[in-house]
């Protein structure tokens, strides 16, 4: 903790230095001399040499214990195994939840913080499908498709790990509070290897990709524009020599440059669960096997349920679309000679009650994944 909070040394630099003295222990007995004989900075060897760094440490463990974190480093059985294959894994990492899940096989699901109704429907649908067959969704808690993926496997009863780029005990963005408190509450785990009260600055979230990827057995993007954040998950779970898989998307869309292109680039393209689960090892899908949970819809529901009893329900389900809204205003001049607009009320209220459809802003409607 000393290491990871002293100013200049990052992950890489520590490893190092851990190697070089053969203990992180004997960093903190050997002289300034010592210390800068490695060439590191000299405020670094400053602060470790006059206790500064260990006394920001003794502080940021209480930090921590008030917020019920608990802190893993690099060294402990309890560290993800795949995070340190990485060419540089977090020193430290601060854990809320299930420690446990660190260690089991999970997928990464990312994309923009502005998706389309169709990318919101993907990504809730694919992460309900992969979390009820065992897999962790590891995603970052951002808005967007990062929520739609949490909020997925929440509906299979799954488990889900959301990788902040602020301190554990900084939610951001704010409207995500009541998500990460079901996280948490159906066995998930938020983590950071930020230091406590880290404030979310924009910088912080390309550093914690590698950590989204890392983690993971593959990284499947949903929607990305040509430049995001996504494009440096993508490119780190490359690197890092995982799978990347990718939902194609409408060609006339900037949010389905990304995943297209990905496509175009030798990722897997994903329509269903299916399409990651065969590309998963073999010994991965046996683990998975034998710890299955309940799915909250049959496994091979269709995208698009016709199993709609009401014909009024029938007929405004077969006008909505998935990946384009259609104001209610719409709808009512297009039935005005079916039914009236009371009945078209009741029916849009029953259709979204059974998950049929959702509203969005402005009273637009969408057909439901």
């Amino acid at each position: 903790m000393a290491l990871a909070l002293t100013d200049g040394l990052g992950p890489s630099r520590i490893r190092k230095l851990v190697a070089h003295f053969g203990a992180a222990e004997r960093i903190f007995q050997a002289s300034l001399t010592e210390l800068e004989a490695t060439g590191m900075r000299a405020v670094s060897a400053q602060a470790l040499a006059t206790g500064k760094s260990m006394e920001l440490a003794q502080e940021e463990l209480a930090k921590a214990a008030g917020a019920k974190a608990r802190i893993i480093s690099l060294s402990d059985s309890e560290y993800p195994p795949r995070l340190k294959e990485i060419y540089d894994p977090p020193v430290i990492l601060f854990v809320k939840g299930s420690v446990e899940l660190l260690s089991q096989p999970g997928i990464a699901m990312v994309g923009t913080r502005h998706p389309t109704p169709y990318g919101t429907g993907m990504a809730e649908r694919l992460a309900t499908d992969l979390a009820a067959r065992g897999l962790v969704i590891i995603s970052g808690l951002a808005r967007g498709i990062d929520t739609a993926s949490h909020r997925g496997a929440i509906a299979a009863k799954g488990k889900t790990i959301a990788v902040l780029g602020t301190g554990i005990d900084v939610v951001y963005p704010k409207e995500n509070t009541r998500l990460a408190e079901q996280i948490l509450a159906l066995g998930g785990a938020l983590i950071s290897e930020f230091p406590m009260g880290t404030s979310p600055t924009p910088q912080n979230f390309p550093i914690r990709n590698r950590i989204i990827s890392g983690m993971s057995v593959g990284v499947l993007v949903v929607e990305a524009a040509e430049y995001s954040g996504t494009r440096i998950t993508s490119r780190c779970a490359l690197e890092q020599n995982r799978d990347v898989y990718a939902v194609p998307g409408n060609v006339t869309n900037k949010n389905s440059w990304g995943p297209n292109t990905l496509i175009k680039q030798g990722a897997k393209l994903v329509a269903t669960w299916e399409d990651v689960w065969e590309e998963l090892p073999t010994d991965v899908q046996a683990a998975l096997s034998s710890m299955q949970v309940e799915s909250p819809q049959p496994a091979n529901a269709s995208l698009f349920p016709d199993d709609v009893r009401s014909p009024h329900e029938q007929k405004i389900l077969k006008l909505l679309k998935a990946d384009q809204s259609t104001q209610i205003d719409e709808l009512v001049e297009m039935l005005e000679n079916e039914m009236s607009s009371s009945e078209i009320f009741a029916a849009l209220f029953e259709l979204e009650l059974n998950g049929k459809v959702r509203q969005l802003a402005g009273k637009n409607f969408v057909k439901a994944f």
